[in-house]
């Protein structure tokens, strides 16, 4: 389709804002290009972006429908876009779109402590939800690592997870209702605000991770839960990935139920201690694990519990992963510590950013049965393509992040880094798993999201994006 049908190509620019101008204020209206260029990526690497026509930055619903109303009019795409920190390409413009930033419509309309539900605008970051419930005894689960600058909107977006998953699931279980603004224009309300209903087909859950390419979420109702203990956590010292991950899978075979449970294999500590320098202490008493993270371990594992026995449940794994062949085991002291292990946990991506001018951020979820043989496979990838490659994960819910660091200005390099992460998603796959578990699919993974999917599941994921969006104005180039 030509985007273009219905206005003149010369005359499109102007008549663009005129016509967007009739229902925005001018400050919520950027055409400027050098001031446009800012918005149209988001984090994620080796993902083409295009030039936009247009930024709007609107703060009422009734806005971002004339936007919408206005694009399917004169046939513009429309790129929906948080704060963009996403990791697939999913917020980059295309050409001559208008980039729909939601950022401005920030604003927590309602905490309500008897329901446990919070109604948000899309422009909430996560972390001021997640304070902003806790100082009324509740807790909103997901936490990506980006939560200080990540917002509701973009979780939504792209069914993120976070450190918690384990224990609470990811982003689609806590999102109950949706008012979405439609291609056309129109709004259309999902979900529900009550703690059970199964009324119709379950459109939220669709709209959970479909990348604005559906609609444009413009409130969400999301459920809370009570506020649990702070947390208590314990480092683990392994001398193989393979050994941490065997601790993995007994601790979930035993019936254990922590909070948290990461792993960061060797690279990953050294970045993080290189980029704190002596990262954050495990124990003082601990003199294997020394004054930052432990460098001598192949692999690390974090394990954390927040209910009242937490210590019990701390015990527990220690001795499973002392069985598994952990060389030291070290619980945190006190709350403080064990949040200055989670921080170096979160520290990880950016500490493994700052090792060479570039990365690419995997993201392959496997079976916790397979974990092993993923971890294995992508030290095997790394010594073959001659790269480094440090791997974080979600051990918990076998939700690996390989990370390929790589240098852009060698050619040779770059190649080698492109064809590594094809490599790391292809044994993903092959090992029962998915291409993505949280960061989402976007521009990075759309030749993997149909090899995954299969011929059949591909027509019928286009003819749902048919259904909601027949002009195919709704972030195109996306997804498939």
């Amino acid at each position: 389709m030509d985007v273009m049908d219905g206005a003149g190509e010369h005359d499109l620019p102007a008549r663009l804002r005129a016509s967007l101008l009739e229902g925005l204020p001018a400050e919520a209206l950027l055409t400027d290009p050098e001031v446009t260029a800012s918005y149209t990526t988001d984090m994620a690497t080796f993902c083409a972006a295009g030039t936009p026509a247009a930024v709007v930055l609107p703060r009422t619903v009734e806005q971002v429908q004339h936007v919408l109303r206005t694009a399917t009019a004169l046939r513009i795409p429309v790129v929906p876009q948080g704060a963009r920190t996403g990791l697939s390409g999913a917020a980059n413009a295309s050409d001559g779109c208008i980039l729909l930033s939601l950022v401005k419509m920030d604003r927590i309309l309602e905490i309500n402590t008897v329901d446990r539900i919070a109604v948000v605008e899309p422009g909430v970051v996560n972390a001021v939800l997640s304070r902003a419930v806790a100082d009324r005894g509740l807790f909103y689960p997901p936490d990506p690592s980006s939560w200080e600058q990540c917002t509701i909107g973009g979780n939504i977006g792209t069914a993120s997870g976070g450190l918690c998953c384990v224990k609470y699931g990811v982003t689609a279980e806590y999102v109950l209702g949706l008012d979405v603004v439609l291609a056309d224009g129109r709004l259309l309300r999902t979900g529900r605000r009550t703690a059970k209903g199964v009324a119709g087909y379950d459109l939220t859950r669709l709209f959970v991770g479909s990348e604005g390419s559906l609609g444009v979420v413009v409130q969400a109702v999301l459920a809370l839960r009570p506020a649990p203990p702070r947390q208590l956590a314990l480092a683990a010292e392994f001398p193989s990935a393979a050994a941490a991950c065997a601790a993995v899978c007994a601790v979930m075979e035993a019936g254990l139920a922590p909070s948290l449970l990461e792993l960061m294999d060797r690279t990953t500590v050294r970045a993080v201690n290189a980029l704190g320098r002596g990262g954050p202490p495990c124990s003082s008493e601990a003199e294997s694990l020394g004054e930052g993270l432990p460098e001598t371990t192949e692999a690390l594992l974090l394990a954390a519990f927040d209910t009242p026995d937490a210590p019990d449940g701390l015990a527990a794994v220690g001795e499973l992963c002392r069985a598994a062949g952990a060389t030291a085991v070290v619980p945190a002291e006190d709350e403080a510590e064990s949040e200055l292990l989670l921080q170096a946990r979160r520290m990880s991506l950016t500490a493994l950013d700052a090792l060479r001018p570039a990365t690419m951020i995997d993201d392959v979820c496997v079976p916790r049965s397979r974990l092993a043989e993923m971890l294995d496979g992508t030290a095997a990838i790394a010594r073959a393509y001659d790269l480094l490659i440090g791997v974080c994960a979600h051990a918990g819910d076998g939700n690996t992040h390989p990370v390929v660091c790589f240098d852009p200005a060698d050619g040779d390099e770059t190649r080698r880094a492109r064809e590594s992460f094809d490599e790391i998603m292809a044994l993903g796959l092959a090992l029962g798993g998915t291409i993505t578990g949280e960061h989402g699919v976007g521009v990075l993974k759309k030749e993997w999201l149909a090899r995954e999917l299969g011929p059949v599941g591909l027509e019928m994921q286009r003819a749902v994006k048919q259904a909601f969006d027949p002009l195919g104005l709704l972030n195109p180039g996306k997804l498939f």
